[in-house]
This record gives C-alpha cells, structure tokens and sequence, in this order.
C-alpha cells in the first residue's frame, strides 16, 4: 500500500479543486433488474458498457486533466486502446491509474483490505449486515484484497455469481460524506439499499493511512440513546438520516444543510449542534425542499457556478413565487410541501429568514465570498416548459465546479446549455475539450467560463449528475 498523508480541506463550492473520491461504475450496475430498480433507487436499467466507455471515463479524464495532468497528458490513445481493455479505469487492474488526486474508492478499499485484520474485521461485518454462512465468510477471506473489494461493492464473487445485493449508488460518492474546512461528515443514509455504502466510507476514512491525520475530525452523527425503544411517531420524529447531497460548504464559515427525502430534522438539528459545539464553523443556513423524489436533495435543485452566479431550478426561484396564487388559501396545502429558508449563526439565540432562494445565494455571494458583481441566476432549461422540469430530472442544476467558472454538466440538457451560452460561457463536449487540451490549444489552467458537457444517455437514468459522482476532499481557498 502507497502510504501518504494529505491536507484535507474545503471551504466553498468554486475553489479551484485538487482533490476528490470518485467510484468508476462497477459491474454491479449491470446486475440491476427491472424488478429490484426502484428498490436500489434507480429510475430504470442502464447499459454498463456505454456508461463507462462512452460517458463516465470522459468524466475521469476530464478530472485527472485538471487535477493530476500527468497521469494523462500526451497519453490519450494509448489509455483508449481498445487491446488495453479500458485497465487504465478499473481499480482492481494493476495497470489503473492510482491517482493520490482522483481517487476512486475502491482502490482505498483494497488498500486496507491488505491488513489482514483489517480484512477479517470487514468481511465478518459485511457478512453480518448481509446475513452471509460461515461458509461464505470463509471463502471471502481467501480472495486478494483487490478482488475482495470489488466483491463487497459489486456482490458478485469474481466467477460473477451473485452472493448479495450490489450497490449500484456508489458512483455517488458525495452522498457518503462532505468535507467542512478541515473536517469529514459521514453520512447516515436514509434508504436500505446504500447501508453498505456508509459503512465501506467509514472503514476508508478510519483506517486508511491516507487520513490518519484527520481521524479525529471525523464527524458521525449517531441516534439518540435508547433510539430502539422508540415507536410509531416519535420514532420516526427522531430519525437521524443524512446524505452528502444535502450538505453544501458555500463559504469558510457558512455550511447550507438540506431537509429532504433524505436528510431528517433531526439529523439535521444534530449537525448544527456538532459542528457549533467544535466552533468548526459560524453559520448554518437550513433549506427544506419537498420529501419527494424529482428532488432528492437540495444539489438536486441548485449549485454554484461562479463567486457571482448560480443555477437553479424555477420552482424554488423568485420569479416562480411572484406568480401569485390569488386562491391559495383555499387550497389545502401542507406547510411540508413549501420551501423554506432558515439561517442559525452560532452564539446568536434569533435566527433569520429567507423569502426565496435568490436572496440566500445573492447573500451569500455579496456578503460571504465578497463579489464585486451583482450576482447571476441561470435557470435549469432556462425557465421554459417543460424543459424547467425535464431537464432538472435530468440533473440541469447538478453541476461540478473544477474551479470559479468551469464546471461539468450533462450534454442532454440543452436549454440549460443556452441559458449558459447567453451568460457568455463557452460550451464544449467532453471529448472536443480533451483533445484541444492534447493539441495545446486550450489549457486546464487558463480556460475560464466553461461549460463542460459530459455524455449522459445512461448516466442521467441514474438521477445524479456530476455534482453528485465527486466527494471533494481539497480545495483552494476563495478567501
């Protein structure tokens, strides 16, 4: 195992980014069935070879260029080869990248599983938590640690049989946590289907060498004491549920916390104490969007592009809430179903109020990171019908800032594209970007207001977008 120890360390959206945990899609996404779908939290079935060959590996490429340059520069064709078998991308091949910049989880997985006590602690917990024999216990701890932890992803034993059920979200890593300055909030995950997810993150974090000097700024966020005695109401009242997707460091001391499908009022009361109480940071915005599934959290409906611009979906914006409902109470709407905006700042007992997301992330761009311009709104399909909608389904509003002004969006939304392009960005595919970048004619270090589009036909049917397939650990400071 390469042993390193690096800064970890996030406080913004947009700062240049150095540092992130990805996971390329495993074969465990091939062995979604149409039954199991919606259980496993997918919309419908994916093409696993398309995903990675035609889409996700332009998001890895794209990454490693601005991030690790020499692991890829000048060596396009000859990673693409098809006699290379695509070895360049798959973490247990010894031919794979390693990138100590754009780290794939499972590669830090099979590093720890490299401990023998490590691995026999691991198997046996996964074991229990997927109710294996002691027969199957056994045969895991026989397999190299590179197989062993695609096993534990995949479910499938390297014959390919299937011993238990895959975890087709992993190539979602900013649900498993988020990093605050210099600290790492692990997620608690509402859905049965990603358990197994937050529990490889926390062997990763705890017991890989790569993380050894931040191990005591690790955050969880556990139940409350007798939890398991709880019924009925008061048990789903006190609920601790937590995903990634819903936790945004927006500026070095302003945290935005998302109450969604995914993310409890509990779990979320429970971080703004945490994190209050380590004085890791000042303030805490809380936003509550509607606990249904077109928008599973709150980087499902806004992200920031720029110091001075964002992109957001209508529905949330001013411009819908000014189209006024002269009836509305008349309506039997429940309060759950609106939005709402509620910042805390630490040692200050009064908490202050927000009409509209416009003004919070105007706020936050004036007041927070200090821009000098007035700030910018980009609207997900550019506030059309339908496009708004369809395109949000399809993560417009998702994005991957690599740095003030360049972020990675999905080529399938076109709209949003054009309400880029009218705010004077370039947009360019993936590919075309890649090679201008191998002929010298653009540089990762001298583009600016950028959008970047990724191929999407198979990786939007799994709801999330590059916002989401990125845990950024390291980050220049905006400050």
């Amino acid at each position: 195992m390469k042993i390193f120890d690096f800064m970890v360390h996030v406080n913004s959206e947009i700062g240049t980014l150095r540092r992130l945990i990805i996971h390329s899609p495993d074969s465990g996404l091939a062995k979604v069935v149409p039954s199991k779908a919606q259980d496993w939290l997918f919309e419908d079935i994916v093409h696993l070879k398309t995903m990675r060959r035609d889409e996700y590996d332009y998001y890895v490429k794209t990454l490693l260029y601005f991030l690790d340059p020499e692991k890829i520069r000048g060596k396009l064709a000859e990673i693409d080869d098809p006699r290379k078998n695509r070895a360049f991308y798959k973490p247990d091949d010894p031919h794979f990248h390693a990138s100590d910049k754009v780290m794939d989880i499972e590669y830090l997985l099979g590093d720890i599983l490299a401990d023998a006590d490590i691995r026999r602690e691991l198997v046996a917990s996964v074991a229990a938590l997927e109710r294996c024999s002691f027969a199957l216990q056994s045969e895991l701890l026989q397999l190299e640690p590179r197989l062993l932890a695609k096993t534990i992803i995949s479910g499938a034993l390297p014959n390919e049989k299937m011993i238990f059920a895959p975890v087709p979200n992993f190539i979602f890593t900013r649900d498993i946590g988020i990093t605050i300055n210099n600290h790492i909030l692990l997620n608690r995950p509402a859905k049965e289907a990603r358990r197994r997810e937050s529990f490889i993150a926390r062997y990763v974090f705890y017991y890989h060498p790569a993380f050894e000097s931040i191990r005591k700024n690790i955050i969880e966020i556990p139940d409350d004491e007798q939890f398991f005695l709880l019924d009925g109401v008061e048990r789903e009242n006190r609920q601790v549920t937590l995903e990634g997707g819903d936790i945004m460091m927006v500026a070095p001391n302003h945290l935005l916390v998302g109450i969604s499908e995914r993310t409890s009022v509990h779990a979320v009361n429970k971080i703004i104490q945490a994190l209050f109480s380590r004085n890791v940071l000042q303030k805490v915005t809380v936003i509550r969007i509607p606990a249904k599934r077109d928008f599973m959290h709150i980087d499902t409906v806004f992200t920031q592009v720029k110091r001075n611009m964002w992109v957001l979906y209508g529905k949330f914006s001013k411009r819908n809430l000014e189209e006024k409902d002269l009836l509305e109470k008349f309506y039997k709407k429940g309060d759950e179903n609106k939005l709402k905006i509620v910042q805390f700042v630490n040692g200050d007992t009064n908490s202050h109020e927000f009409d509209n997301m416009e003004d919070l992330l105007d706020d936050i761009s004036r007041n927070d990171l200090h821009a000098t311009e007035p700030t910018q709104f980009i609207y997900s399909g550019d506030y059309e019908f339908p496009y708004s909608l369809r395109e949000q389904w399809t993560d417009s509003c998702n994005l991957l800032a690599l740095k003030d002004g360049v972020v990675i969006g999905y080529d399938r939304n076109d709209k949003t594209a054009e309400a880029f392009a009218k705010h004077g960005f370039h947009i360019i595919k993936a590919a075309d970007l890649l090679q201008q970048f191998e002929s010298g004619i653009l540089s990762p270090e001298t583009i600016t207001d950028t959008l970047i589009m990724l191929p999407s036909a198979e990786l939007s049917r799994a709801r999330g977008g590059s916002h989401c397939m990125s845990m950024p650990l390291l980050r220049d400071s905006v400050i």
